[in-house]
């Protein structure tokens, strides 16, 4: 019967000319009009009433004419092929998938499924199980289908027994395309059919009797016989709309000979037992069946023919709501794109109680608990197998979600920048908390903030963590500033691992014959020798066009299996996440085992790894993996450089950082998003957050959000860096500039005496003095003019501190727009949270909406001197620069390697404007010293060290550890800040 469906299905598709009776579909038997039973199929045919006769000669007057079912069939198929149609105009790639799990064998739904969804234009999944599958196994395939988001819809054909309410309730009510949870049913009784699915063998039932049958419903007494659980409920609302009064019983009820009698119409169920007499059923009487057996495929002859003028047969039943599936496919696919275009997020903001004076961070911290980090990625619209959950408070976000949102248009890109600093830092995290708080909590706006995550040894050192700090930070914030999801963990791990090829490729090649060495590296294994991936890569960069082993001659075997490094140049060092002076100079190779092969080498932090600036300025895997392969790490004898690529080591660092790549999302104390990911060190490095995580967010605030993000240190270094070198590598353009400064470090630039960490402030800081703040200005009317050399809008965020006073907050803004700042606030989300930075976020917003001009500093085609010589004229206002030696040389050397055309990653000190750190305010005519020139070639930039620069820092007399402890009865981390 099965092989015959293709072909009468195939009219479906014959438009325009109309359809006569869809055959071949297998029917229940019937009985003659006059009573008597037949079992046989032809006479069944033979006895079907016509439509268009005498049949609906009893159609109520004004009634539309009758429709054959097959024509409303191909209506609602053809309605949906063109719905597809015009989402697929918009989106492309989108095609919706139906998902039926069937445990049995019988396969003419499928079929009917199949042909219908073709002739749509959808996909369908077919998951069969067992016919014995037990519950478990139902709910277990459904579970998965739930999570699938290729998947759109899901169907169940399962026997009747295994419709129990913990299975259809396990269907997520999105994808429950045939209306079955009680959400979707809930919906539709509360008369919000516009918001769920509904059953479509109910509207099945409800289009054919008044579309083939001319039934004018409205006053119609219904009799729904033997039905039960969704279909029934649904039948019921959808008649009840309608103005039918409706009936239920079951077979075996002892009212249903005289419900009968007063039946207009009647719905079969389920097939009718044989001892049920037809008499029962008056002339005239519209009778239909959806019995569940038939809907499932279940073929048999127990429903016989009755006495009655509007009988439709069992196929037209299955086949419209076959049709109708399709119908709610479709709908939720357009619901689904819907979900996925921008969108204000249903965000709930966790609410505040500032108390006064302001608690510790941690306090603070501790005193908010944050919400499910499932329940914020789905607030802000990640899909569930989009996220990767570590503990109950943070998660990774996987990079698919920039594939499913590449058509999404980007929201307004802020950078947080500051003037130059006291050593105490002047709260640019802080601020930028503050703002991501007041857009969303308060405007009502999409914003997210990215952050870098924070080293370990500052925080267990001198500075503290920097996770924000009162009512503006990130929490849990001892999660946020101890280990997070493991990144620079992974990050030391692939440092070491490469530190550790490097010597020990020397020693390997100081023993060994080139014979022996050649061996090694290509060793026979199972009587087969052949190169790996990466050795293959190494022979083609030789120019070695061979891939058998034994075929390379003995000066080609030479040339692959020896770098010949030079151990004076080798530039990787070991890594770790902990402050350690000592680690400054070490020497290794001093046990006897490596043969008297040591040298001078040095440790440094963690974050100060090439691999963490590669991890921050990657835009995928791929790219991660190509720009690990091209990390520089010594020199050959010849002068030609070393990579990781050569040292073969670049897929196993690729592994180790497979997670590393992924942002981690975390929360204000308010409940808005954050990302938290890489942290490069902000001198040897760019000092930004990841453009990975700039990129996601971006794309979740939708067109009319923003994403905040901070830059390390003053204007003049983490500014410039995030103009010139990040965003030059995600090509992203920034809309605003937020330039915090503070009274503290305005009165410092003044000329107010020294600040130092541990010491109390002097009384210059603690009471008002306009004279000190309005001489330290210079300061930020220079870094805002830093600003304006790229074109970006400049917003002041003065970061209010208890001490201020209001004479001093209104000089620092009313001279702030003299400089040409597009505007100037105080702040005071530290004692209150995104209330105290609604003022910014406004100034932030007006700032957003103008045309921007951005533009770079330099051209990356200049020489490397240019470049250099550009910013430290334009930028930190010196007269010239002055080269050492071995600068000069380094630069010869990587132009003549290929790399002159880099970007510029200035080292130098970050509480001066100039290379000496005491020179505060504006130093003038001062002369740069660039002492070296070094290069991170996977990372993408040369970095000039201006001075000497420290990449190890050392624990100060009293660390901050004196005050960390853990209570070992709750387990809670104490003394953190």
């Amino acid at each position: 019967m099965s092989n015959r469906l293709p072909l009468v299905l195939r009219q479906l598709r014959r438009a325009p000319q109309p359809l006569g009776r869809l055959r071949g579909l297998p029917v229940p038997c019937r009985a003659s009009s006059t009573g008597g039973e037949s079992g046989g199929r032809e006479g069944l045919l033979g006895q079907r009433r016509l439509r268009d006769g005498q049949a609906r000669s009893s159609c109520s007057p004004g009634s539309r004419a009758p429709r054959a079912p097959d024509s409303i069939v191909r209506e609602v198929i053809q309605n949906s092929k063109e719905a597809l149609r015009l989402l697929q105009e918009k989106n492309p790639a989108f095609k919706p998938v139906l998902a039926i799990i069937q445990a049995g064998d019988e396969n003419l739904m499928q079929e009917i499924n199949q042909n219908l969804a073709e002739e749509a234009g959808l996909n369908i999944t077919h998951i069969c199980l067992p016919p014995d599958s037990s519950e478990d196994e139902i709910i277990d395939e459904i579970l998965k289908i739930n999570e699938d988001t290729r998947v759109h819809g899901l169907a169940l054909q399962i026997s009747e027994n295994s419709f129990s309410n913990k299975v259809l309730n396990a269907l997520t009510p999105e994808k429950d395309v045939d209306g079955v949870t009680d959400i979707n049913l809930g919906k539709l009784v509360r008369g919000d059919a516009h918001e769920c699915f509904v059953s479509p063998v109910a509207r099945a039932v409800i289009e054919l009797l008044e579309k083939s049958e001319g039934v004018n419903l409205d006053g119609k007494k219904i009799l729904v016989i033997g039905a039960h659980g969704s279909v029934e409920a649904a039948l019921q609302c959808l008649f009840q709309r309608r103005g039918s009064l409706t009936m239920s019983s079951q077979w075996k009820a002892p009212q249903l000979q005289s419900k009968l009698h007063e039946a207009d119409v009647v719905i079969l169920g389920s097939p009718k037992p044989e001892e049920i007499p037809l008499t029962w059923i008056q002339p005239g009487t519209t009778v239909l069946n959806c019995s569940h057996d038939f809907l499932s495929g279940k073929v048999g002859c127990a429903s016989p023919g009755v006495h009655s003028s509007g009988h439709i047969e069992e196929e037209d039943v299955s086949l419209l709501a076959a049709a109708l599936r399709i119908q709610n496919m479709v709908s939720s696919g357009r619901r689904w794109l819907r979900e996925q275009q921008h969108r204000r997020w249903r965000l709930h903001c966790l609410k505040l109680q500032p108390l006064s004076p302001v608690p510790s961070d941690i306090e603070i911290s501790r005193g908010q608990t944050p919400k499910a980090v499932d329940v914020l990625a789905k607030e802000i619209g990640l899909l569930a197998d989009e996220i990767e959950i570590y503990g109950k408070s943070k998660a990774k976000v996987r990079l698919s979600l920039l594939e499913r949102l590449k058509d999404q248009a980007d929201g307004k890109y802020v950078l947080v920048a500051g003037i130059t600093p006291t050593p105490l830092g002047e709260g640019k995290s802080t601020v930028t908390i503050g703002l991501v708080q007041a857009l969303t909590a308060h405007l009502n706006v999409n914003s997210f903030a990215c952050l870098r995550q924070p080293s370990q040894g500052p925080t267990f050192g001198v500075k503290g963590g920097a996770a924000g700090g009162g009512y503006a930070q990130v929490i849990p914030m001892e999660e946020f500033n101890l280990h997070l999801t493991g990144d620079i963990h992974a990050i030391t791990a692939a440092n070491n691992l490469l530190a550790a090829a490097i010597d020990t490729r020397i020693l390997h090649e100081n023993t060994q014959t080139d014979k022996a060495l050649y061996n090694r590296l290509v060793p026979l294994v199972n009587g087969v020798r052949e190169f790996s991936e990466i050795q293959l890569a190494r022979l083609k960069k030789l120019g070695i066009n061979k891939t058998n082993p034994s075929t390379l001659t003995e000066e080609e075997m030479s040339r692959f299996a020896r770098l010949d490094i030079d151990p004076s140049t080798i530039t990787w060092q070991r890594v770790l996440d902990t402050n350690d002076r000592f680690l400054r100079k070490i020497t290794i190779g001093q046990a006897g085992t490596e043969k008297g092969y040591s040298r001078q080498a040095q440790f440094d932090i963690a974050v100060a790894s090439e691999i963490m600036a590669v991890l921050a300025l990657t835009d995928s895997l791929t790219d991660m993996k190509a720009r690990l392969g091209r990390m520089v790490v010594a020199s050959d004898k010849s002068g030609q450089p070393v990579t990781a690529e050569d040292l073969g080591v670049t897929g196993a660092l690729t592994v180790l950082m497979k997670d590393a790549i992924k942002p981690t999302l975390m929360q204000t104390l308010e409940g808005t998003p954050v990302f938290v990911h890489a942290g490069p060190f902000a001198n040897i490095a760019h000092g930004n957050s990841s453009v990975l995580a700039d990129k996601i967010a971006l794309k979740l605030v939708g067109e009319e959000g923003f994403v905040v993000t901070e830059a390390g240190f003053g204007a003049d270094i983490g500014m410039e860096k995030f103009f010139n070198i990040k965003c030059r590598a995600s090509g992203l353009v920034p809309n605003v500039v937020v330039l915090v400064a503070t009274v503290r470090a305005l009165k410092m630039h003044g000329g107010g005496p020294s600040v130092t960490p541990g010491v109390p402030l002097k009384k210059e800081y603690t009471e008002e003095n306009i004279q000190l703040v309005a001489d330290g200005c210079c300061n930020l009317q220079k870094q805002i003019q830093i600003a304006q050399l790229f074109g970006v809008p400049v917003v002041v965020a003065v970061n209010v501190f208890k001490t201020d006073t209001r004479a001093e907050i209104d000089l620092v803004c009313e001279l702030a727009k003299r400089a040409g700042a597009f505007d100037a606030v105080p702040c005071y989300h530290w004692s209150v949270g995104g209330r105290g930075s609604v003022d910014l976020a406004q100034a932030v917003r007006e700032a957003a909406s103008k045309r921007s001009r951005f533009q770079f500093l330099y051209d990356v085609q200049l020489p490397i001197v240019e470049k250099i010589r550009t910013i430290a004229q334009a930028v930190y206002g010196a007269k010239d620069i002055e080269l050492s030696p071995m600068a000069q040389s380094k630069i010869d050397r990587y132009t003549e390697q290929g790399f002159g055309n880099l970007p510029i990653c200035m080292a130098k000190t970050h509480l001066s404007l100039s290379h000496q750190p005491d020179k505060k305010g504006v130093p003038k005519d001062f002369i740069l010293p660039i002492s070296d020139v070094r290069a991170s070639i996977g990372a993408g930039f040369i970095y000039p060290l201006v001075g000497t620069m420290s990449t190890m820092p050392g624990l100060p007399t009293r660390p901050c550890f004196y005050d960390i402890d853990l209570d070992t009865e709750t387990e809670q981390v104490k003394g953190l800040f």
